[in-house]
């Protein structure tokens, strides 16, 4: 049975008995508490804890997860994976053990023709909460499993929690003997490798306190409502009713991996260490593509990092198994994308922006591996070179840092050459950069509120109405007020407040377009100036603001105005946004998706994916078209329709967002028709004019384009023009020839600055003579060290070193250092020649204690090496610690 069809057949079991079916939610998760969606109950979260009332009583899912505390085991055992499916069923205080029980026993034994999975009744075996006697009961006598097939666990085994106070319950599990081919006999007590966990049933009733564990917490009581929350991994479900050993067997996992053996050569199932790559590299491509499906890019931070380290990681395991570089990825995504599209259609549609951003990722991890792994080498020579076994923190974070190298990866190439990495030392200073960076989003779209108190005002009150597609302003009531984190039922001047009104003109931030701003004033009572909107949870409206004056208090009926001007600008922006998209697509192709922008007044950026960056001779082609569709003042229109509608007349989605059936298109002809909710200009007109400011990378394979607009960009281009004029005025050139005339100029400039580089190389070389005469001896070793002039750069004292050292000849031991402050940053070079190496001196040593002075490190071949530090006013003493460390060893 295919995985497709394993899904397929519980939600229609489950619809068939009253459950509403509700499609998988993004991977990127709503909770601010969680960086992706890891259980198939994290959607429902809030219903669970009382955050939110549940719009259906009973309801069931096939829901994404990713692990990330799995990526490490992943690929080791044939049993972790980081991205899964949870099929389950929920009831928010409808039916509780005697339903749920009955249930899960009828869809598992029912035959296949009837629509359940066949599973041969014999072979399953149950495990209890060890007091839960009910459960037991019901297994025996409702459904009639024998009692010599039921077990009863403690807490750490059939009691589950969310980690932390809230609802919690006993569990019932169902396990299925695959044989005694796979282990012992007993029960799922004895073996949990014969007997495979297939379907956990939890029984929410109680509240728990706080604790640690799984089993180190008070059972506060019972909870108002019992619930239902069941899990049935869908990848184990599948390799159990497939015949196959595990999940990357199965016909979703077992595609991504025999296509990644084909292209690198090799088999699986003959050689374990193969087999671990092959899985490793099974696995993360399916993750990664579902990831980048739902709008994830690869990043140094949270879930772009991680979907970076799998990508990194799917590379590193190919280039292990093929012995080659070749680029891969492309391939295997499109593997993947087929494996899953019979569940998720949208892979399909959505497979040029998924390839783009995967090939951008893997080609800059190449151009980054190249030099990342110079710089392993270098350091972990250095770690041998000095006796040590273990790769420094500090090295690890510049590879993490400077060229993306996840830490798994570090201590891949580590382990290979027998050496250990300073993982404190790394996480230590992760922590220090995530902790400078913390200032986040994060403040921003909650503020200080816990997520409770905004649900509780839209379970209370309802939805927000938008007003503002048709009105600047409207006499609205104030439904709530926040003030520091806690409901409030009146806010005094001085206050920073959160209001919620029941109807709105004021725009939410959302889809790129920043929020409106405005004021709220209560008839005879205050003011609210009005500095940022956003929408905590769906449908709600927060308007965050200072009472300016008096005070506003809950039921006040309040005018909302908002600046109109502001409006309107953020409006010109927005749909300039939606050309510069249409003009990027007609240059690039349709894989030059969205992939993230910002509308504000006067101006926007645009990000889109793509390979490499455009030209300035494309992206004045983008301008010109652009400008050109405003000439020709084409009328805005938005309207509401079904999603699948849309699609079909070719309106574009953002790439990763989530809409529902009913959505709104805002067209201009049919040169740009997207899905979109923000604001925008009645007619292309209304723009102006559209000035493109440049484009850069912003991360791998995505790109940005940032513009002015209107009025602004008027500006801009007038400032510009006056710059012109007067480059044009002191060059005593005409503007047309300016071009030409720097170009000279730089050339010139560029010319003399050799000539200087060279004149100045031949000043310090100079003084190798004098210096070489002016040799000491230490027992026998003589030994030149030389301050050379400020700005000497770090090549020209190597060259320095090498001609000084020569001058000396090689009939008797001598040893080199010469230093100098090239950028307010200390260097010193040693050269020993052949006699004195002979007598135990060596450059790596020397540099060494040389760098140490400095406050630096260094390194190098016996012959000649280099170090630096950080105290120019040390060099005097790092030379004179050479010549002592030289005179200790004579």
């Amino acid at each position: 049975m295919e995985t497709a069809e394993i899904a397929r057949r519980f939600l229609a079991f489950f619809e068939n008995n009253g459950h509403t079916v509700v499609p998988s939610a993004s991977l990127v998760a709503e909770d601010p508490t969680l960086l992706l969606v890891n259980a198939g109950m994290v959607p429902f979260k809030p219903y669970f804890l009382g955050q939110r009332t549940p719009p259906y009583q009973r309801a069931t899912s096939a829901q994404k997860c990713v692990r990330t505390i799995d990526i490490d085991e992943v690929g080791k055992t044939s049993r972790h994976a980081s991205f899964f499916q949870m099929l389950g069923n929920f009831s928010f205080g409808d039916y509780f053990k005697e339903q749920a029980v009955p249930l899960a026993w009828r869809l598992l034994t029912d035959s296949t023709a009837d629509g359940g999975f066949g599973f041969d009744p014999e072979r399953l075996w149950v495990t209890v909460f060890h007091d839960d006697d009910e459960a037991e009961t019901l297994w025996r006598e409702r459904v009639g499993v024998p009692a010599a097939r039921i077990q009863r666990r403690g807490m750490a085994d059939n009691f589950w929690s969310m980690g932390v106070p809230g609802p919690c319950g006993p569990c019932s599990e169902i396990y299925y003997d695959r044989g005694p081919e796979y282990g012992a006999d007993g029960g799922p007590v004895a073996d949990e490798n014969r007997y495979l966990e297939v379907w956990n049933l939890v029984f929410m009733q109680f509240e728990r306190g706080a604790g640690g564990g799984k089993d180190d917490f008070p059972i506060l009581g019972d909870l108002p409502k019992k619930n239902i929350d069941t899990g049935m991994g869908l990848e184990r479900m599948a390799a159990i009713l497939q015949g196959v050993d595990n999940i990357y067997e199965t016909d979703t996992l077992g595609r991504v991996l025999h296509r990644a053996a084909e292209l690198t050569g090799t088999r699986y199932g003959d050689d374990e260490r193969s087999d671990v790559s092959l899985r490793v590299v099974a696995d993360h491509m399916r993750t990664a593509t579902m990831l980048v499906s739902d709008g994830v890019r690869p990043g140094n931070e949270k879930r772009g990092y991680v979907l970076r380290r799998i990508l990194r990681r799917s590379v590193r395991n190919l280039r292990l198994l093929s012995g080659d570089d070749r680029a891969l990825l492309h391939d295997l995504t499109a593997t993947a994308i087929d494996a899953m599209a019979d569940q998720y259609p949208s892979l399909r549609a959505d497979a040029d922006s998924i390839h783009g951003v995967i090939d951008a990722e893997e080609k800059n991890f190449a151009d980054t591996l190249r030099s990342g792994t110079a710089l392993f080498a270098r350091a972990a020579e250095k770690t041998r070179a000095a006796g040590g076994t273990t790769f420094s923190g500090t090295d690890a974070f510049q590879l993490h840092d400077t060229y993306g190298f996840p830490i798994d990866l570090t201590l891949e190439m580590a382990g290979e050459q027998g050496l250990t990495v300073d993982e404190d030392a790394f996480r230590a200073l992760m922590q220090q950069q995530k902790d400078t960076a913390k200032r986040d989003a994060k403040a921003k779209k909650l503020g200080n509120a816990d997520i409770g108190v905004y649900a509780r005002l839209l379970d209370g009150s309802g939805a927000t109405e938008f007003l503002g597609y048709t009105d600047h302003e409207a006499e609205s009531r104030v439904l709530g007020l926040i003030v520091d984190g806690a409901d409030a039922a009146v806010a005094r001047a001085g206050d920073r407040v959160e209001v919620v009104l029941d109807r709105t003109p004021f725009y939410a931030e959302s889809g790129g377009q920043l929020a409106d701003r405005g004021t709220l004033t209560a008839d005879g009572r205050g003011t609210v100036d009005v500095d940022d909107v956003q929408k905590p949870i769906a449908g709600l409206f927060v308007h965050r603001g200072t009472v300016r004056s008096g005070e506003i208090a809950v039921d006040d009926r309040v005018h909302a105005l908002i600046d109109t001007d502001r409006r309107a600008s953020i409006s010109r922006s927005h749909s300039a946004t939606h050309l510069i998209h249409s003009a990027l697509r007609n240059a690039l192709g349709p894989s030059a998706g969205q992939a993230g922008s910002e509308n504000r007044p006067g101006g926007l950026r645009f990000d889109f994916t793509a390979n490499s960056g455009l030209t300035p001779a494309a992206l004045g082609e983008v301008e010109e078209e652009v400008n050109t569709v405003l000439a020709g003042d084409i009328q805005v229109r938005d309207f509401q329709t079904t999603l699948d509608e849309a699609l079909s007349m070719g309106a574009l989605a953002m790439f990763g967002e989530k809409y529902g059936d009913r959505v709104r298109v805002v067209e201009m002809s049919d040169y740009s028709r997207e899905l979109c909710g923000g604001t925008h200009v009645g007619a292309t007109g209304q723009l102006g004019i559209v000035k493109l400011l440049g484009e850069s990378s912003v991360g791998s394979g995505v790109r940005r384009v940032e513009a002015a607009v209107g009025l602004d960009a008027f500006r801009r281009l007038s400032k510009e023009s006056l710059l012109v004029g007067r480059l044009s005025e002191q060059l005593k050139a005409p503007r047309e020839e300016l071009p030409e005339r720097i170009d000279a100029m730089v050339a010139r400039l560029r010319g003399a600055e050799k000539e200087i580089e060279r004149l100045r190389a031949a000043q310090v070389l100079q003084a190798a003579a004098g210096l070489a005469e002016g040799a000491r001896e230490h027992g026998g070793v003589r030994v030149v060290a030389h301050q050379a002039p400020d700005g000497t750069a770090g090549d020209d004292l190597r060259r320095l070193a090498l001609d000084v050292r020569d001058r000396l000849g090689g009939d008797r031991p001598a040893v080199v250092a010469v230093a100098a402050v090239p950028k307010d940053r200390p260097v010193v070079v040693i050269a020993v020649n052949a006699p004195a190496r002979d007598t135990g001196l060596k450059a790596g040593d020397l540099v060494g204690v040389a760098a140490r002075a400095l406050g630096g490190g260094g390194g190098g071949k016996p012959d000649v090496a280099q170090g630096g530090g950080t105290d120019p006013a040390a060099v005097p003493a790092a030379l004179r610690s050479v010549e002592e460390r030289v005179a200790r060893g004579a």
